[in-house]
């Protein structure tokens, strides 16, 4: 009995063509999309990162799997060194989990095409740190804030078109009151609100930013701050005014007031609710006028609730964040921490003087 021979058709494989590595490329990007929507990703996060793979695939004028980290320390070393470090570093994040993706979809094809493993060219050597330009957010102080609900609410009894008004502000005070994020507040669904769960209700946030660009991390978000109250009111006195039907499983919490998708309601988009922001921040707020943001409104809410005594911990777990440190950048504008260790400080110094002076 003889073994028959076998041949490894991998080494006489005849090279791809120009159009052929083209046309593969193609369909790699094509899947990469595919992926990310279907992890939940918005599609603006996915638009930015096609954006910053193009960038860097126009520079590179080859495929990105042929990059190396020699290359890489070129363009972030050189090529891209005076951009902004937060520019670096959303490229920086674009580039990874592309070849995250190469790795876990294209492995053994890749390997094939290139005669080797396909590796990020990005290590802790060489990968950008976003870190370098984090922004101080200020938040306005409470009366601030109460100026700025107290008229906009006011402004609701004479508005043209009462109920999308009344979203927007219920969308911004929901920001203010839990420290949501605009996407977070638009994919609500109506059964999203549990009021079933702990002392207030809570929110199922099923699209909660994820670390690492890694796709949706839900969590749920307890109803306090008197978030309660407004969404019992926006539910039972404005929702249906949308003309929703509030037994579709998927009926959103949010809806636009602009056409149906099979006759199911759509949801109004972030550009909405920034907008509605600005527009009420300039009428009843001018002094904030262009620096007001949803986002600002999450450090509005966590700076507020580390003043009333809640711990850092629990406004992380609320906030959804994976570190402390990232929480503790929300709220550090209202501790007082150094100037209260600057007067315990002064008054001991004072007291081990009182039995020398007297």
């Amino acid at each position: 009995m003889t073994l028959a021979l076998v041949q490894d058709l991998r080494d006489h494989r005849t090279p791809p063509t120009p159009d052929e590595l083209a046309d593969f490329e193609t369909d790699v990007l094509a899947g990469f999309v595919m992926a990310r929507a279907a992890a939940g990703l918005a599609d603006s996060s996915i638009r930015n990162d096609i954006n910053n793979l193009g960038l860097i695939r126009q520079w590179f004028e080859q495929p990105l799997w042929a990059m190396q980290p020699a290359d890489a320390d070129l363009y972030f070393g050189k090529v891209t060194r005076t951009a902004k470090p937060s520019t670096r570093a959303k490229r920086a994040g674009s580039l990874s989990v592309y070849f995250d993706f190469l790795e876990l979809r294209h492995a053994v094809e890749l390997a094939n095409l290139l005669g080797r493993a396909v590796e990020c060219p990005l290590d802790e050597m060489n990968r950008p740190q976003a870190t370098l330009d984090r922004s101080l957010r200020v938040p306005p102080s409470e009366a601030e804030m109460k100026q700025l609900f107290d008229g906009w609410r006011e402004e609701l009894s004479s508005c043209r078109k009462f109920a999308p008004m009344a979203r927007n502000f219920t969308a911004a005070r929901l920001a203010a009151n839990v420290g949501l994020r605009i996407n977070e507040v638009r994919m609500l669904d109506l059964h999203d609100v549990r009021w079933d769960l702990g002392t207030f209700g809570k929110l199922h946030v099923r699209h909660g930013k994820g670390s690492r660009r890694r796709g949706p991390k839900p969590r749920l978000a307890p109803l306090i701050n008197g978030a309660d109250r407004l969404l019992t009111w926006f539910i039972e006195d404005i929702w249906s005014a949308f003309g929703g039907d509030f037994t579709l499983p998927d009926a959103p919490l949010f809806p636009s007031e602009r056409g149906r998708n099979g006759g199911h309601l759509c949801r109004a988009s972030a550009e909405v609710y920034r907008r509605a922001l600005a527009e009420a921040t300039a009428n009843h707020l001018p002094e904030w006028a262009g620096k007001l943001t949803p986002h600002v409104l999450r450090h509005y809410c966590a700076s507020e609730l580390y003043r009333g005594g809640m711990n850092l911990l629990a406004i992380q777990e609320l906030l959804g964040h994976a570190w402390t440190g990232t929480t503790a950048g929300y709220i550090h504008v209202q501790g007082q921490h150094i100037e209260q260790a600057w007067l315990k400080g002064q008054q001991r110094a004072a007291d081990r003087w009182k039995g020398l002076t007297s």
